[in-house]
């Protein structure tokens, strides 16, 4: 049996100001350095084998949190990056919508391509899916952890069980350092054992941006 853990990095201050992050390389703030470390022990509990984190610095420094804690090595996969924004990447969200109204209807009605340069869910699905099935490889029956983004969270999973971005609006979004577990095994496949686990240390944003 492989066990997946899906790790959503910790809060930055574009995360608070709902400033759209993308592929943009912001930093920890100190509520998510505080929010990795509380994580950390939980997440060491499950005894995994290995570590794979998104090369951006939010998620590095997240799992970065878990390596202490367990001694193991972090290997990074810029395949793990959050969704890119195009356009929007900068911006707030309010200032997206008010810059291109038509594309963030669009974006809000769940359209998977919804323009102004945003990386269609089909490619993000592709290349996070990709990243998880070649992180679950590397430790064949264990547990594998993978500190990721919260639109990459949720577009890989729906890769690896087979839903569709339609399915995938019906699961909320993961908060800061929280994570999902899939497991995987020979007569079934992939499957979610838990979505959104993790201490709540103050509320999250509502988008995974």
């Amino acid at each position: 049996m492989t066990r997946l853990i899906v790790w959503r990095h910790g809060n930055t201050d574009w995360n608070a100001a709902s400033r759209v992050q993308g592929q943009t390389d912001v930093p920890l703030n100190t509520l998510g350095r505080e929010q990795a470390r509380t994580a950390a022990p939980l997440l060491a509990a499950l005894r995994p084998d290995a570590i794979v984190a998104s090369d951006l610095s939010r998620a590095a420094d997240t799992a970065a949190a878990l390596a202490e804690v367990t001694g193991l090595p972090v290997r990074s996969d810029p395949r793990l990056r959050e969704r890119y924004f195009g356009q929007w990447q900068g911006l707030l969200l309010t200032d997206a919508a008010a810059r291109f109204p038509e594309e963030h209807a669009r974006w809000r009605a769940g359209d998977p391509d919804p323009g102004a340069g945003i990386e269609s869910l089909d490619d993000l699905g592709k290349r996070v899916g990709a990243a998880f099935s070649d992180a679950a490889d590397l430790v064949g029956a264990g547990t594998v952890v993978v500190a990721t983004h919260g639109g990459s969270a949720r577009q890989g999973v729906g890769t690896l069980i087979g839903w569709d971005h339609v399915a995938l609006r019906a699961i909320g979004s993961l908060a800061n350092c929280h994570w999902t577990e899939l497991r995987h095994n020979d007569a079934h496949g992939w499957h979610l054992r838990a979505h959104n686990v993790g201490v709540i240390t103050r509320p999250a944003p509502a988008e995974p941006v």
